[in-house]
């Protein structure tokens, strides 16, 4: 029987639900903050039209290696969507959490 035939349990469904919530819910505020940024209500540093586009090559990266890594080893349906996301995760909550910081305002 093919490995990913077996369906998930709920408690497995929410739990990647959930994580695939927050995450979408941090993207969300990375991109209005950097909307925000681009017409001058909300600060941003330098480089940061530059950085929104290389960071999701990388992510993509890191994301396709983590899921083969997973596949590889055997994981199951969910840990190889969890390892997926986890790399794209961690940059979505670390820009958020520096986008967020208070700054001044571009004049």
């Amino acid at each position: 029987m093919f490995p990913f035939a077996t369906a998930l349990k709920p408690d497995e469904m929410l739990r990647l639900g959930l994580q695939s919530t927050v995450l979408l819910a941090e993207a969300q505020a990375v991109m209005a903050m950097r909307l925000f940024g681009m017409i001058g209500l909300w600060p941003l540093g330098p480089g940061e039209e530059a950085r929104m586009v290389s960071e999701k090559l990388r992510a993509l990266q890191e994301s396709q290696a983590a899921a083969l890594k997973a596949v590889m080893r055997g994981a199951s349906p969910l840990g190889v969507a969890e390892a997926a996301l986890k790399p794209v995760g961690r940059r979505t909550r670390a820009n958020a959490r520096r986008l967020a910081k208070p700054g001044k305002l571009p004049r």
